[in-house]
C-alpha cells in the first residue's frame, strides 16, 4: 500500500516538471581569473592556428558534401550445417569420469578437458610434478602446450588443511 502512494506522489505533475527543468535557463562557464586573460591571449599569439580550428572551411564542407554514402544489407547465406560436418570434429574418450556422471559426457573435443579432467590434471601435477610435466599432460590429453602451461600457472586445486583445535592452557594458581 505504501509503495503506490509513494509511487504517485513521485508521478505527480511529472511531465509539467520536466518541461519547467527543460526550459529553465542553463548556468554558463565559470569567470575567467583576471590573471589569465594576458597569458591566453599570449597563447593565441605564438599559435595562431588554435583560433583557426573554430572557423569555418569552406572547402572541406564542400568535399563533406559531395560524399555520399548508400549502405546495402546483404542477406546472410545461413547454410545448413550438416551432422556429417560436426562430426568431423576430432573427439577422444574421457580419461577421468565421475562414478555417476550426471551430463553422460561421452565424448570430448581434442583440445578441451572436462571439470574433472581439470581438476585430475591440477591434482596429478601438484602431487608429481617431475611426472606430470606440462608436455606429458599436452601428450596426454590433447591439448595445446601453451594452453597447459598456462593452466598450471594460473590455476591451483583448493587446498584444504585440517588444523587441530588448540588446546587451551590452564593456569594453575595457589591460594
Amino acid at each position: 500500500m505504501g509503495s503506490r502512494v509513494t509511487r504517485a506522489l513521485r508521478n505527480f505533475n511529472l511531465e509539467n516538471r520536466a518541461h519547467a527543468e527543460i526550459s529553465r535557463r542553463k548556468p554558463g562557464s565559470a569567470p575567467r581569473h583576471p590573471g589569465t586573460g594576458a597569458l591566453l591571449e599570449q597563447q593565441l599569439r605564438d599559435h595562431p592556428q588554435v583560433s583557426e580550428v573554430h572557423n569555418k572551411n569552406e572547402e572541406l564542407l564542400s568535399f563533406l558534401k559531395d560524399v555520399y554514402v548508400d549502405s546495402k544489407d546483404f542477406q546472410s547465406k545461413n547454410l545448413p550445417i550438416d551432422e556429417t560436418s560436426k562430426q568431423l570434429q576430432e573427439h577422444r574418450l574421457p580419461k577421468a569420469t565421475l562414478s555417476h556422471d550426471p551430463f553422460g559426457i561421452t565424448q570430448i573435443p581434442k583440445g578441451k578437458l572436462s571439470i574433472v579432467e581439470a581438476l585430475t590434471v591440477l591434482n596429478n601435477h601438484k602431487l608429481h610434478p617431475e611426472i606430470w610435466t606440462a608436455d606429458k599432460i599436452a601428450e596426454e590429453y590433447s591439448l595445446e602446450l601453451k594452453d597447459v602451461k598456462g593452466l598450471l600457472e594460473f590455476f591451483k586445486p583448493f587446498e584444504i588443511k585440517i588444523l587441530p583445535p588448540k588446546q587451551e592452557k590452564k593456569l594453575i594458581s595457589a591460594r
